[in-house]
């Protein structure tokens, strides 16, 4: 029996006869963003589908103009103006990154056009990562004057190297799908017409296979970025760091503006 979990607008769960659980970000028509309730409700949703005997797989996917631009801007001022929503936002952030990694299901991520901040987190910490050519991957923390955290010092390193990973962190330059895979940040890249389709299949060949190995496969492999985690704590905790800080302050400010941050540091 079909059921449908419903955290809308930043999302809904569609758990499917044949095992694959559908997180599809929206809304549709518009570029998904998660405000303070989608946010924590991506905190507490690996478990929950963890623990479902029906779900086999668990497929992210956008109906929206792209795959997520992360936590949107309510929510971002939320945190430079309260220390309290800071650290609130930091332990939901923990919660995703440890949910995705300790969720012995594959997850697979479909990730179409920009995929920014929390929203690259999502899709670069499924287990299998499609990205369509004409996707845009942006970590984008540097940017608005804090420090990469979220996911990127756990699994940038270990998806690309730490060349690599620099450079991308440090600039915000952006990656399309095709460049992406090439340096290994993602799984495939697939023409985007191709997207859905490549993604199904690749759900259905993981559902026909041992729900036990593929699980301890998974479990195995991620103590790689269990070894990672203070790396990530520490990620994290000066990200938070950051937002209280004036070159936050102006790096939203200039984006809101359309004009180039002048950081004060």
């Amino acid at each position: 029996m079909t059921r449908v979990l419903d955290y809308a607008p930043a999302f809904t769960v569609t758990i499917h006869d044949n095992g694959v659980a559908e997180l599809v970000l929206g809304p549709a028509g518009q570029m998904p963003a998660a405000d303070a309730k989608g946010h924590a409700d991506l905190a507490t949703i690996w478990p929950v589908l963890a623990r479902d005997a029906q779900v086999r797989v668990i497929l992210v996917r956008s109906i929206g103009k792209g795959f997520s631009a992360g936590g949107d801007m309510a929510l971002v001022r939320e945190m430079l103006d309260s220390e309290s929503a800071r650290l609130r936002v930091m332990r939901e952030v923990r919660e995703i990154v440890q949910g995705m990694i300790d969720c012995d299901l594959p997850i697979i991520s479909a990730i179409n056009g920009p995929a920014v901040g929390a929203g690259a987190a999502i899709a670069l910490l499924a287990d299998i990562s499609i990205a369509g050519h004409k996707a845009k991957i942006i970590d984008g923390h540097t940017k608005i004057g804090v420090a990469a955290g979220d996911h990127a010092a756990v699994i940038w390193p270990l998806l690309c190297g730490m060349a690599k990973a620099k450079y991308y962190l440090m600039t915000c330059e952006p990656l399309s799908g095709q460049e992406a895979e090439r340096i290994g940040l993602v799984s495939l890249s697939v023409p985007d017409e191709e997207l859905a389709s490549t993604a199904e299949r690749i759900a259905t060949q993981l559902i026909s296979g041992s729900r036990q190995a593929i699980g301890f496969t998974k479990r195995s492999l991620n103590h790689w970025l269990r070894a990672a985690w203070p790396a990530f704590e520490h990620s994290a905790a000066l990200e938070v760091l950051c937002f209280g800080s004036p070159d936050a302050r102006e790096g939203i400010a200039a984006i809101q503006e359309k004009r180039a941050p002048r950081f004060s540091s």
